[in-house]
C-alpha cells in the first residue's frame, strides 16, 4: 500500500473528513511527517472510491463552493488492519535483526 493510501485511510478511521481535513490531520498524526498534496490525495480518493474502499459521506457549500466529506467502508477499513498487521510484522523482523546485530558486536572497520 502506498503512503498517500495509508494514510487516508487512516485518518478516515476516526471518521468522516473532508480533503482539506484529511491533509491535516495526517500531517498531525505523523508528527509532521506526511505532507499530502492535494492532487496526489483527490487522485488517491478518487481510486479509493472506485475500490470501494472510502465513499462519499456528505456534501456541504462552504464560500460558494463543494466540501466533499469522504469516510471508510468496511473494506477500507478490512485493508488498512491488513497493511498494519503487515507494517508490523515488517517492523518486528527489523527489530528482531538490529537485536542479533547487537548481540553479535561489531569490530570497527
Amino acid at each position: 500500500m502506498r503512503e498517500p493510501t495509508f494514510w487516508a485511510l487512516t485518518v478516515l478511521a476516526s471518521g468522516p473528513h473532508h480533503g482539506y481535513g484529511l491533509i491535516q490531520a495526517a500531517a498531525r498524526l505523523s508528527d509532521g511527517r506526511v505532507r499530502l498534496q492535494p492532487g496526489t490525495l483527490y487522485a488517491t480518493l478518487d481510486r479509493l472510491g472506485a475500490e470501494g474502499l472510502v465513499q462519499l459521506d456528505r456534501e456541504e457549500i462552504v464560500d460558494g463552493r463543494a466540501r466533499r466529506y469522504y469516510r471508510l467502508t468496511e473494506d477500507g477499513a478490512a485493508a488498512l488492519d491488513a497493511e498494519q498487521a503487515r507494517l508490523r510484522a515488517s517492523a518486528d523482523a527489523a527489530r528482531a535483526q538490529l537485536a542479533a546485530r547487537k548481540g553479535l558486536g561489531t569490530a570497527p572497520a
